[in-house]
This record gives C-alpha cells, structure tokens and sequence, in this order.
C-alpha cells in the first residue's frame, strides 16, 4: 500500500469562499452589461474595445503586434482574428515593420479614431454608473490597496508554483 504524500487542500473557509465568488460573480456582471451596452449604443464588440483603447493610447495610434497582444494579454491565435476582423470593418489597418520583416503594426484608421472617440465617453459613463456610482470613497480606496497588495504579491508567488501550495507559501498566514 502506498501513501499519498499530497498534503490536505487548504479549503477556504465559508467567509473566503463568498468573497471569492462574489469577486468572480462582480467581475463577470459588470464586464457582461458592459459589453453589452457598448455593443448597443456603438456596434463594438468588448474585443474590440479593448483593441481600440490599447491603440488610442499608442504613440500616433500604432502598436507592434506583439505589444499589442501583450497589452490585450491575448493569445496570438485569437489576436490575430480580431485584427483581421476589425481591418474588415476598416477600423484599423496592417502596416509592415521596415526595422523587422517579419514583424507589423496595428494602426488605427479614421474610423478607429471615429469609434473610440465616440465609445470612450461612454464606456466611462458606463463604469461609474454601475460600478463607481455604489462605492464609498473609502471603497474605492480599500479597492486601491487590495489591488495593489494582490498584483505586488503575484511575482513572488508566481516563483512558488513549482511548489506545493501550502498554507505557508509567499509567507501569508
């Protein structure tokens, strides 16, 4: 007979366990009505959006594809879809890298400028009306520190996951 030398899982507790799926319920809620409003009010998908956004805030509106899905933090399959569907829609275009042939840009047409500025005002209107509009200022301050302390944390911890997921890893209690 052998023993299995797996240590017992460190449940969460049922104070955790809500928290947790109240954060996965909170993120998937706001990101489903808003993609759905902003398909409605402008025709662009979230994807979109999103592509748009990284674009918009580019140097002369123009990313490297691999920033580009950096920023998106896509995979390169899916990237490249969307790209070839928003060059369909005309609102971005291909341009060849000359310092890397093998490399492009993504560069933001007319009618990507045309979109995002008419989208952004009211993606923001968005936010804060169904997520900024029910928090305290407080709220939003202790969402600042959660945020902060998690995405601090996460390169050390990511160090970890060779290893057994212990109540001890990255030192928390």
């Amino acid at each position: 007979m052998t023993t299995d030398p797996t240590p017992e899982p460190n449940w969460l507790n049922e104070r955790e366990q809500r928290a947790w799926r109240g954060w996965i319920a909170l993120q998937a809620e706001i990101n489903r009505r808003l993609a759905r409003q902003l398909q409605r009010e402008t025709g662009l998908t979230g994807a979109e959006y999103a592509v748009l956004v990284s674009l918009s805030e580019a140097p002369g509106g123009r990313m490297r594809v691999f920033q580009l899905r950096e920023a998106a933090d896509w995979e390169k399959t899916r990237l490249t879809h969307q790209i070839t569907r928003m060059v369909q829609r005309g609102l971005v275009a291909r341009e060849p890298c000359t310092e890397d042939p093998r490399g492009a840009f993504v560069v933001l047409t007319d009618a990507g400028w045309e979109a995002i500025t008419q989208a952004a005002p009211r993606h923001v209107a968005h936010v804060r009306h169904w997520f900024y509009d029910a928090l305290s200022e407080e709220q939003v301050d202790a969402l600042l520190d959660l945020s902060r302390t998690v995405l601090a944390r996460l390169p050390e911890a990511d160090r970890t996951m060779g290893e057994p997921c212990t109540q001890e890893v990255g030192g928390l209690p």
